[in-house]
């Protein structure tokens, strides 16, 4: 018997191999009997759901398999007509006052995944507490001896489009008119993902020149992972070079995650972009006291740094984009991000937006008319500057329990050359040191790695730091 869970964005596992057609009902049964048990808590009749997907194989039979289960169990359905961003499937939610939204997607992970993402009625990941519900759903549904019999309700699902809505309500939040005058060259890599003829399609319609790349259906992702790193953008890379653009743009798979590359083909780390677009976002939409920023444990503290000399407060969360959803909801938050390629704001939904993120770096591109790396240049010269990395180490699930019992016992009294002055476990484990440098040790809930993120004010000891915690993991191995 499978052990289902749900990790920081749904359910993942391996097409064919725990990813099947029945663990796929049995999963959508779990979430009908949640969202029939939290209607009649609420006493609420005929609450929908969106269900949308991504370009992995199968995701589109997944799909319609779970319109299926919930028509079964006479729930309407709002099925998208094709592959779905991410973001879009959350506005829709909110727009259309669903219950909820499934979504099939594994996001950045490898071809041969596929998942389960339950949103909740807010447009946002779902929480801890709901994922709880449907895990005991599920446990209680495979006990039974018999599997449960389907019947498709054609009347209870409606296929429809949910591009027009979205796109309509990043081109209110973005100053598109800055984009166009600036006459920006701009190449876009969809990665065989959710986001074309969404990103490239709005910077079209604003007269910007442009390069779209991999915009077409590929389940194989060119054989990589479809998440936007420097590793798998290389031809973005190579073209913005090439070609003199002022921007590459670049999204993964369900296009809740960005890739920046500026002028002269440099990878702009997700820390930087936050931290730029924080800096934007107060210079040139003026926001002040009256907001907050929002980030997790293993993003950047540029933002501390930047917030404090503005007065503005400062929110830490776990990892996981569904802890920024009430700082979102509370219409105060400037900024929300996450050092893995996460990032929305108050004012839009409380889930992450990767083509919101590369089309805000594209407004601030036009609105200081100069390159990314000079516009850091200009934050650095303000703020001073901080160094920061984070390394994967593949690591069996047993041993990262190990080194995780070790990381939290106490035992370690020094990275590299430096003290550790505190130690946190609200999310993995974190260490402060002596020099203002920290440290975080976080294993995978999906994969078995362990993720190391390190800061520092000097590059020289953030070198050391990094080799000090490779040398950790290792010796664990």
């Amino acid at each position: 018997m499978v052990k289902i869970k749900f990790g920081t964005s749904g359910w993942r596992a391996i097409i064919s191999e725990d990813f099947t057609f029945t663990n796929v009902r049995l999963v959508v049964q779990a979430i009908a009997d949640y969202i029939k048990t939290e209607n009649k808590k609420q006493k609420i009749k005929n609450r929908s759901i969106v269900i949308g997907y991504d370009t992995r194989f199968l995701s589109k039979e997944f799909a319609r398999e779970a319109a299926i289960v919930l028509s079964s169990n006479k729930i309407r359905v709002f099925l998208c007509d094709r592959d779905t961003p991410t973001p879009a499937i959350a506005y829709q939610i909110i727009r259309k006052r669903c219950a909820g939204g499934i979504n099939f997607t594994a996001s950045h992970n490898p071809p041969h995944y596929n998942g389960i993402k339950f949103s909740s009625q807010i447009g946002g990941p779902a929480t801890p507490g709901i994922t709880k519900s449907i895990e005991g759903n599920i446990e209680k549904l495979q006990k039974r001896k018999k599997p449960q019999a389907y019947m498709l309700n054609e009347k209870l699902i409606t296929l429809f489009d949910p591009r027009p809505a979205y796109l309509k309500q990043v081109e209110s939040i973005v100053d598109l008119k800055a984009i166009k005058g600036a006459k920006l060259k701009i190449a876009c890599d969809c990665l065989y993902g959710t986001s074309r003829n969404y990103l490239d399609y709005i910077l079209k319609e604003q007269s910007c020149k442009q390069i779209v790349l991999h915009d077409y259906l590929n389940p194989y992702f060119g054989g990589r992972r479809p998440e936007p790193a420097a590793e798998n953008i290389k031809e973005l890379i190579s073209i913005v070079k090439k070609k003199k653009f002022d921007l590459g743009l670049a999204t993964d798979g369900d296009a809740d995650r960005f890739g920046i590359i500026d002028s002269d083909g440099t990878y702009i780390t997700p820390n930087q972009v936050i931290t730029l677009l924080f800096y934007h976002l107060l210079k040139n939409r003026k926001y002040r006291s009256t907001g907050f920023a929002a980030r997790t444990v293993a993003t950047t503290h540029m933002i501390d740094i930047i917030a404090k000399a503005h007065g503005i407060k400062v929110v830490e969360t776990p990892v996981g984009f569904k802890y920024f959803v009430e700082s979102i909801l509370s219409g105060n938050c400037i900024i929300a991000g996450e050092e893995s390629g996460g990032l929305s704001l108050s004012g839009h939904v409380p889930e992450k937006d990767g083509i919101l993120a590369c089309l805000l770096v594209a407004e601030m591109v036009a609105k200081e008319k100069m390159t990314i790396a000079k516009i850091l240049n200009s934050i650095y010269k303000q703020y001073g500057r901080l160094y920061s990395h984070r390394i994967d180490i593949d690591l069996p699930n047993e041993k990262k329990l190990l080194l995780m019992k070790r990381l939290v016992s106490g035992a370690v009294k020094k990275i590299g050359t430096l003290k550790v002055v505190k130690q946190d476990t609200q999310d993995g484990c974190r260490f402060f040191l002596e020099d203002g440098s920290w440290v975080l040790f976080r294993p995978s809930g999906t994969e078995p790695i362990v993720r190391a993120y390190f800061e520092s004010r000097s590059s020289k000891m953030l070198k050391s730091i990094e080799q000090s915690c490779s040398n950790l993991i290792s010796s664990i191995r």
